[in-house]
């Protein structure tokens, strides 16, 4: 079954933010993963987000390959390279048609 990875970020630090994304570079990949979406919040179009607001949405073949791309020590290591940089909430979406 597939499953997506869907993040939502407000970068606060964009420098620091910037070393977190060199240190994940291709990781994904690596784990199986590959990204669909990175962008920018065009328009909410309900509820609220704030200014600058940008998801990301990775695809992964299975469940356990998106949890082994967080679990893992580089992934695990820009996130605390990341602290402070950013407010990010991670989502994992099992697709039970996929």
């Amino acid at each position: 079954m597939a499953a997506y990875i869907v993040a939502t970020v407000t970068i606060r630090d964009a420098a620091k933010f910037a070393e977190y994304g060199k240190m994940i570079a291709g990781l994904s990949e690596r784990h199986g993963g590959e990204y669909l979406l990175r962008g920018v919040v065009a328009d909410v179009i309900e509820g609220q987000s704030a200014p600058g607001e940008r998801v990301v949405v990775s695809r992964f073949p299975t469940a356990e390959s998106a949890r082994a791309y967080l679990a893992s020590p580089e992934y695990q290591a820009a996130v605390a390279r990341r602290a402070g940089a950013a407010d990010v909430v991670m989502r994992l979406i099992i697709d039970p048609a996929g």
